[in-house]
């Protein structure tokens, strides 16, 4: 069972208070309209959980959104869609439509995020997530889950600059550059000397915080992780892409994949920026 996160939308990013997508009551259950963007794995996914506005009335803002989990059937990666036959399921409703299109993106080719367009999708009663008592509790639900997703985008980062220093080193080992391995240049070392000691802080960084989280804590210390660990998994893949040189920039080496891969790191799961105003500093400030 493959699940796909259905949260951002076109003009709500870090503002996931804002969203527009509807659910809307039927009879038995809910039809959901609207768009969701940044949508990984939504081909293949079997289950989306998706947010929406359960409360037409905007200015409760946060405390309209619900939760759901969505049935789908699993789709092309290249594009889908899927419709409903509301009569043959014996609903009066129109009939229901599911679209999506893959995102094309600088890095992570590997896991495409799609752009998804619902226009009155069905869904049951029981796939609201907390039945009745989760109505309007949905961003609650999901701000829990963002703190799980944040540490686990730092877990990522460390893999990232992991496999980017043992690239580098390895090519150091091995490249001559007048006359000398590019690992006996004293530049060079101090490059994969400090690779090395921020990879093992920020490891030993993400780790603890997770054990915390293991205990139901560490929701703060999730985003000053992600923050800090993400952004360095920046500096660690380009500075292995200039140990490569030249070579470092053609798409044969890996660690030019590793580079594009950790650009993306500080934006999804809360952008950096967002985290620091948004989480950590109003935590702090506040007394946490």
């Amino acid at each position: 069972m493959l699940c796909a996160i259905a949260v951002t939308e076109p003009d709500f990013g870090s503002d996931v208070a804002g969203i527009t997508t509807t659910a809307t009551r039927t009879t038995g259950g809910w039809l959901l309209s609207g768009t969701k963007t940044w949508c990984t794995f939504a081909a293949r996914a079997d289950v989306l959980v998706l947010l929406a506005r359960t409360d037409p009335d905007r200015a409760k803002a946060h405390r309209g959104l619900s939760l759901f989990l969505v049935d789908k059937p699993r789709g092309e990666s290249s594009g889908f869609l899927f419709t409903q036959d509301a009569a043959a399921e014996g609903r009066a409703d129109p009939d229901g439509r599911l679209e999506g299109r893959p995102i094309d993106t600088l890095g992570y080719r590997g896991m495409h995020s799609y752009e998804l367009s619902l226009d009155g999708w069905f869904v049951p009663d029981d796939r609201l997530i907390g039945g009745e008592a989760g109505l309007g509790r949905g961003f609650y639900f999901q701000m829990a889950g963002f703190e799980n997703g944040r540490i686990q985008t730092a877990a990522r980062a460390v893999g990232v600059m992991q496999a980017a220093y043992e690239a580098a080193l390895d090519y150091a080992r091995h490249r001559v550059v007048f006359g000398r391995r590019v690992a006996e240049y004293e530049l060079t070392r101090v490059k994969l000397g400090l690779m090395a000691a921020i990879i093992q802080c920020s490891r030993q960084f993400a780790l603890a915080v997770a054990r915390q989280m293991g205990e139901g804590e560490g929701g703060l210390e999730a985003s000053m992780a992600k923050a800090y660990v993400c952004r360095a998994a920046e500096w660690v893949t380009r500075e292995a892409q200039q140990i490569h040189g030249g070579m470092g920039y053609a798409e044969e080496y890996p660690v030019s994949r590793y580079f594009v891969d950790a650009r993306v790191l500080s934006i999804f799961e809360g952008a950096d920026e967002t985290l620091c105003l948004k989480v950590v500093a109003r935590r702090l400030l506040e007394g946490r």
